[in-house]
């Protein structure tokens, strides 16, 4: 005789079921950029307790669809920032974009995953510039070159990061670029990484990477991690109308970055 298996299904946290409900309400009673109200007067609209709503909206953050300012209070979060992922017409990652802000040009270890691809031992020293991207004067990406010291040589060991970095950008140039490739995945923040979007660790980010090909090999790599709450990456011909990926919004290393309702 045949028997017939129970699946029990688990109950719906309180805390989901009310991030359900903001959603609602949200949508349909704020605008982008609309403060909400204080967390005293939605836990009594809603009848939960305020441990209840801080799960909620600290989930919708998550999402990208709230935003915390320290003086504003909880706002409601705008369009994403959509990135173009096609590779056509790019060329080599450029020296003076208004949208990046320097971090830092240095030498360092190449981190082990990469290495292979650059065609070097692993943690071996190559050149690094580091730069978030910014968007409306927030950081939603950082993008991190990495050059073997073969591929540009002779580069002072003395000179400060501006300089070493507009260095290594403007050797590369020098070299005719063959092609170029790029994957993305979905990872979590790394704490350094973290801190330079200022995000908590472990925060769901896009990671895109890169490969710029010269000489017959691999020249450089930039791998360019994007805030998933606030970017998403539309892949395919601009012109034609790409329909994007949204797991967050924001544009590509060297890339155009344009708002996407």
């Amino acid at each position: 005789m045949a028997t017939t298996a129970t699946v029990e299904v688990a109950a719906e946290p309180k805390y989901w079921h009310l991030r359900t409900v903001l959603v609602q309400a949200i949508d349909s009673e704020f605008e982008a950029g609309q403060a909400l109200p204080n967390e005293r007067d939605l836990a009594a609209r809603f009848g939960v307790a305020r441990a209840t709503l801080r799960q909620a909206l600290e989930q919708l953050e998550l999402e990208g669809r709230l935003h915390r300012k320290r003086g504003a209070g909880t706002v409601v979060a705008g369009p994403r920032l959509e990135i173009p992922m096609s590779t056509q017409d790019e060329g080599w990652p450029g020296i003076d974009l208004g949208d990046r802000q320097l971090v830092d040009g240095t030498t360092a270890a190449v981190p082990a995953r990469l290495a292979a691809r650059l065609g070097v031992r692993p943690r071996a020293m190559v050149h690094r510039v580091r730069r978030r991207q910014l968007s409306m004067g927030q950081t939603v990406g950082l993008e991190c070159l990495y050059v073997p010291r073969a591929v540009v040589p002779r580069v002072p060991e003395l000179l400060g990061d501006t300089r070493r970095a507009a260095l290594v950008l403007r050797h590369l140039r020098h070299h005719p670029l063959e092609g170029l490739s790029r994957s993305v995945e979905l990872g979590v923040a790394e704490p350094e990484d973290a801190r330079l979007l200022e995000r908590p660790p472990g925060t769901a980010v896009l990671v895109v990477t890169t490969a710029y090909a010269a000489q017959g090999r691999t020249a450089a790599l930039v791998v360019t991690t994007y805030r998933a709450d606030t970017c998403r990456l539309a892949f395919g011909d601009a012109d034609s109308g790409p329909a994007p990926v949204g797991v967050g919004p924001v544009g590509t290393s060297g890339g155009r970055t344009r708002s996407a309702s």
